[in-house]
């Protein structure tokens, strides 16, 4: 049985890492589950998901020429689950834009942003150049002694 991309394969994990962990497939093979192919969401701490000795279900996402192995625990899960996050990644957008779009069409708004934008200018012109002043003071002295 050889391994190759794309198979999904029972295995043990052997170590845990900050990084991620080494999982035992068949053949006494030895594989990497990177941190952010534990789980779906983002995994802080892999000690939460996982455990040394436990028994997963992973997939064969790469095979490098020097026999590292990348696995992957959440793809190696069934694809139902993420049709619907994909759905509802899709539902997420639907909801989003309709304020998107609201947000800028109105005079107000435009008004507060333009009143915003030059209050800005405005500001970084004065620490610009107090800022310029400031630094040439203190050039000035030492700088033509360096020579």
């Amino acid at each position: 049985m050889s391994i190759e991309v794309g198979s999904k394969l029972q295995g043990k994990v052997t170590g845990i890492t900050h990084f991620g962990a080494f999982v035992e497939l068949p053949e006494g093979i030895t594989g990497l589950v990177h941190i952010s192919e534990v789980a779906d969401n983002y995994v802080k701490d892999i000690n939460e998901h996982l455990k040394v000795g436990d028994q997963v279900e992973v997939k064969v996402i790469n095979v490098e020429k020097n026999g590292k192995i990348g696995l992957s625990i959440r793809k190696a899960k069934d694809q139902p689950p993420q049709s619907q996050s994909h759905s509802k990644s899709q539902s997420h957008l639907h909801q989003q834009r309709p304020r998107h779009n609201n947000r800028g069409n109105s005079p107000r708004n435009k008004e507060d942003f333009e009143s915003k934008m030059s209050r800005f200018l405005k500001d970084s012109e004065d620490r610009l150049s107090s800022l310029k002043r400031n630094t040439e003071s203190k050039r000035g002295g030492r700088g033509a002694r360096r020579g």
